[in-house]
């Protein structure tokens, strides 16, 4: 009978997750398209590809999305050498475009390649930040572009040495870009105009991260990777479709806003990279798509509010930061308390259950810290959640057991009354009164624990504490399936079912899973119709298979709960008999 409720349950909560994913959600509402002199680019004064808006154009649009510049056979490069990445930055356009994470390997075996996240323009995959200036309405500034060639201040960048980046343009004006590096993830940039002329000048700093194509996502739709930040409080987050699709109809621009502090970037599943502007200036930010060959690119952008006025003789500075790393709770939290960063911490996508999801992954990681492994951090995590839930569990394991020892009273009620469904039914309420019984009584446990079930799914799935986390055996990553197999005898036989049809996929754990929903099913009183007690067996079949392609984590939960929930049973179910209750009475 548990069974058939957590089926119900189970599927209740997926037709609410369904209804709103394609009812509600298409009727929220949307940001306004944006208006079409807001995408308007051009060339700057020296007729040039400029790296920003042009002139011709608002400044408040944003760094312009036209064609990147060419790709030389020899680009001048200075390395960047930090605890957690290292790479190198492009004197060509001053692009930071080259960054691998010390601290990450592509896969779980031990040589395997270091993650990259930023890109040069001459690989198949171009992911880059970039910063610049615009010239306000009708002035002619020469500025730099993505062809700009920059003097570096030292031969590299590293925490413990800044760099400066320089160009003079010739007419009285010398651009600097000055960049530090913490210990992990987070760049300082600091952008500043000296004004060596005779006349004023009004400039508008920007930023912008591009990626010149859609990479491979997970496709999942607990998960959404592409364009995201946080304005004026809110996040805002959309697929790479979403933004492709949206930014069809708006030329060229998915979403645009503006407001004070925030920021904005692109996410991938366990990266991101992100803009962080000077939270006590107002900036305009948008999510844009450009033509790129036959694909589409994406970028995230930047641009101050407020122009920037440079008397002769004077200057100017505009500071924000970048993050460029893996997503790392606690140090996104770090960060966002530090520079007041809003919402930092949502980089991580936590979900629609996120009062709830952060603090489960709080309490794994504060058991990992204790345990030392996170998949015994689940295992203790799992003794909390059947001790908060025991008041409830302990009612429905009791009803459960009443249940079981008045099954011949309420078989004899069907018999007696099989010709009259009506007074049968009248019958057998009048019994559970009598006996103060409650069926439904076991419904509640399951439906309140099912919204921890999907928090803790979420947390295995998104979150990169959990990637590449080991537990004991052959159990390397608890945010994978469980790597076994039965169809191959568990690797005695040298070849891969799963390479045929998925279904042919079943680990050692999931076969457990499956054991202990066999031993907890027959704990609970069969089902009086004959057909439907045979359906009910097939349940654990049923569920071990589907388990087998969810992240083994989840799997070790569900099975040392049942395992825990089979000895609260049967305890509960032998004191129920030993105090021998008027339900033993013919």
């Amino acid at each position: 009978m548990e069974q058939k409720r957590l089926v119900l349950a189970i599927g209740l909560s997926l037709a609410i997750l369904l209804v709103f994913q394609f009812v509600v959600a298409p009727l929220l509402p949307h940001p306004p398209a944006p208006h079409p002199a807001a995408v308007r680019a051009g060339n700057g004064a020296t007729g040039k590809p400029a790296s920003g808006p042009s002139a011709s154009g608002p400044p408040a649009s944003g760094p312009a999305v036209g064609a990147a510049a060419a790709a030389p056979r020899q680009v001048p490069r200075v390395p960047i050498a930090a605890p957690a990445v290292e790479g190198s930055l492009s004197l060509l356009g001053a692009r930071l475009d080259d960054l691998v994470l010390r601290d990450y390997r592509q896969t779980i075996a031990p040589h395997s390649p270091l993650v990259r996240l930023l890109s040069p323009i001459t690989s198949a995959s171009p992911y880059y930040a970039e910063w610049g200036w615009s010239a306000a309405p009708g002035e002619k500034v020469a500025l730099p572009g993505v062809d700009t060639r920059w003097t570096a201040s030292g031969a590299r960048l590293t925490p413990a040495h800044p760099l400066t980046l320089s160009w003079n343009n010739g007419a009285g004006l010398t651009f600097a870009i000055t960049l530090t590096i913490d210990r992990d993830y987070l760049f300082g940039v600091t952008q500043s105009v000296t004004n060596h002329g005779t006349a004023a000048v009004t400039l508008y700093p920007w930023a912008r991260i591009r990626r010149d194509g859609a990479p491979k996502v997970a496709g999942s739709y607990l998960l959404e990777e592409g364009p995201l930040g946080v304005m004026n409080g809110t996040l805002e987050q959309m697929t790479y479709t979403s933004a492709r699709n949206k930014a069809k109809h708006h030329q060229g621009i998915a979403w645009t806003g503006t407001g004070k502090g925030g920021w904005i970037g692109i996410t991938d599943k366990y990266w991101l990279a992100a803009l962080v502007p000077d939270q006590a200036s107002t900036h305009t930010a948008a999510f844009r798509t450009f033509a790129r060959g036959t694909g589409t690119g994406f970028q995230t952008d930047l641009i101050a509010t407020a122009a920037e006025t440079i008397p002769p003789g004077g200057h100017a500075v505009s500071a924000s930061h970048l993050f460029a790393g893996a997503k790392v709770v606690r140090l996104l939290d770090a960060y966002g308390a530090k520079y007041h960063i809003p919402s930092f911490d949502k980089a991580v996508d936590f979900g629609w259950f996120y009062f709830l999801t952060k603090p489960i992954f709080y309490a794994l990681d504060w058991f990992n810290g204790l345990l030392g492994n996170f998949g015994l951090a689940i295992m203790a995590f799992t003794v909390v959640v059947r001790g908060l839930f025991f008041p409830l569990a302990n009612k429905s394991y009791k009803s459960m057991s009443k249940m079981k020892l008045l099954a011949p009273k309420m078989q004899s009620v069907r018999e007696r009354f099989k010709d009259d469904p009506a007074r049968q039914q009248q019958e057998m309420l009048a019994l559970y009164r009598t006996e103060k019984v409650n069926p439904a009584s076991g419904c509640l446990p399951m439906l309140v624990q099912i919204p921890v079930f999907f928090a803790l799914y979420k947390v295995l799935y998104v979150t990169i504490e959990m990637r590449h986390a080991p537990f004991i055996g052959w159990i390397h990553d608890l945010s994978a399936p469980d790597p076994t197999n039965l169809f191959n005898l568990f690797g005695l036989l040298p070849f891969h079912p799963g390479a045929i049809t998925p279904f042919l996929h079943l680990g050692v754990w999931p076969l457990i899973m499956g054991g202990t929903m066999f031993l907890q099913q027959r704990l609970n009183p069969a089902p009086p119709d004959p057909v439907q007690a045979r359906i009910f067996l097939f349940m654990p079949l049923i569920f071990t298979f589907m388990m087998a392609h969810f992240p083994v984590g989840l799997v070790i939960y569900y099975s040392w709960s049942n395992l825990l929930a089979i000895g609260q049973q049967w305890i509960i179910m032998r004191s129920t008999r030993l105090t021998k209750p008027s339900l033993a009475r013919s």
